[in-house]
């Protein structure tokens, strides 16, 4: 079966183009849970209005279902707590800072 950490390093293969960090680094996945062959995906986005909200939850759903014995992916885009960039990891806080 796979695990959470398994999903989240797959996770770390999306880009956020316009900063050029992960979604995982950058404090964007909020939550993961494995069920068999299915994963849900809670993840936000750092501006209501990011020009890329369908590509990147796109993306995050490919990246998902790439990995092996994983058949489907449900990406749900949530909005509580608002990013910010608190919740990016250190890296990314020095780079952005």
């Amino acid at each position: 079966m796979v695990t959470e950490a398994e999903v989240y390093e797959a996770l770390k293969s999306v880009i956020d183009p316009e900063v050029g960090f992960d979604i995982v680094n950058l404090g964007l996945i909020y939550d993961v849970k494995v069920s068999g062959e299915h994963v849900d995906v809670d993840m936000t986005l750092s501006t209501r209005g990011c020009p890329l909200h369908e590509l990147l939850k796109q993306w995050a759903k490919e990246a998902v279902e790439n990995i092996p014995s994983i058949n489907s992916c449900t990406i749900n885009i949530v909005w509580e707590p608002a990013w910010n960039v608190t919740m990016a990891s250190n890296e990314v806080k020095k780079a952005l800072s």
